[in-house]
């Protein structure tokens, strides 16, 4: 199951570290510039540079389709290369697309995130051509449009050995308008959100305990995410916030279970930027702050076991 190769993954590296390579043009050394073509190669070039950093210390990437996006067709082309690039390292791929709809159109999206075409895994040739259809490991997506809109993905989850993070608690600051309002029956909207993940996931639970079924919850709001975390047990937490969002070890160590299992963190410009504040290469800057990271974590998760 999916989710028992990632903590397998992250416990063998001692690396609940998942690196996003959210990559804007400013983050590059030089920019990218020119055709939307060359703005792409720069952006991929750039990301390969990372992966080839860091491959060795973590267990997975989370490729934010929206960076690529504005740069249309190429920029499309550039997420599956960074994707498919990742895959080819051995690392876990998490596309953070954040889909949200319904019935058939639920369908086609985990039909292109999480299946892959005629059966064809995605390759890339040297030249930079494609072939195969974009296969994801695990997607995010947003389940506040109930059940109809996760069925989609969890057909295709159990088909294909992938899994999904819905939103619970997301980190930015206006998260409480909506996810924190109370229900008639005392829940916190986030709170009822997370029941319906754990019931999602209830009939996939892999050798560690953990279902296909992970929630996103922020780094930003440590109390919540404690609440949570003794609620859902079965559920494995994708954790974004830390570091340029204001997240630290310390403030999310209640996203944790006993061990240090049931989550990985995410870090984006904390390292793909950490060169203009270390210095040196952006590769160099990007290698030594997952370093960092690394026992930025350990030193309050301790030793990552089951």
């Amino acid at each position: 199951m999916i989710f028992d190769t990632l903590i397998a993954q992250i416990v063998a590296r001692q690396a609940p570290i998942c690196v996003g390579l959210d990559t804007a043009a400013e983050y590059l050394p030089h920019g990218a510039q020119g055709t939307a073509e060359e703005q792409a190669e720069a952006v991929f070039a750039f990301n390969k540079g990372i992966l080839d950093a860091v491959c060795d210390l973590i267990p997975a990437v989370k490729v934010q389709i929206a960076y690529y996006e504005p740069l249309g067709a190429a920029g499309i082309r550039c997420f599956v290369r960074t994707c498919a690039y990742a895959k080819q390292l051995g690392l876990i791929v998490i596309a953070d697309a954040k889909r949200n709809d319904i019935g058939a159109t639920a369908a086609q999206y985990a039909r292109a995130f999480l299946t892959p075409e005629n059966g064809e895994k995605t390759t890339t040739s040297p030249d930079g051509s494609i072939t195969g259809g974009l296969l994801c490991d695990l997607l995010t997506v947003n389940g506040y449009l109930g059940s109809d809109g996760i069925l989609p993905f969890l057909s295709a989850c159990k088909a294909q050995d992938r899994g999904i993070f819905v939103l619970v608690k997301t980190s930015n600051p206006s998260s409480g308008e909506l996810q924190d309002l109370r229900l008639a029956d005392g829940r916190s909207v986030y709170e009822c959100m997370g029941d319906m993940v754990e019931a999602w996931g209830e009939e996939s639970r892999g050798a560690y305990g953990y279902s296909r079924v992970g929630a996103v919850v922020g780094a930003t709001y440590p109390e919540e995410a404690k609440a949570l975390r003794r609620r859902l047990l079965h559920t494995f937490f994708l954790i974004p916030g830390y570091g340029a969002q204001g997240g630290n070890a310390e403030m999310l160590k209640n996203s944790f279970a006993a061990g240090g299992m049931g989550g990985i963190v995410n870090n984006s410009r904390g390292i793909l930027c950490a060169y203009k504040k270390r210095g040196g290469t952006y590769i160099d800057a990007a290698r030594e702050a997952v370093l960092e990271m690394k026992a930025d974590l350990l030193s309050v998760l301790g030793e990552i076991h089951d």
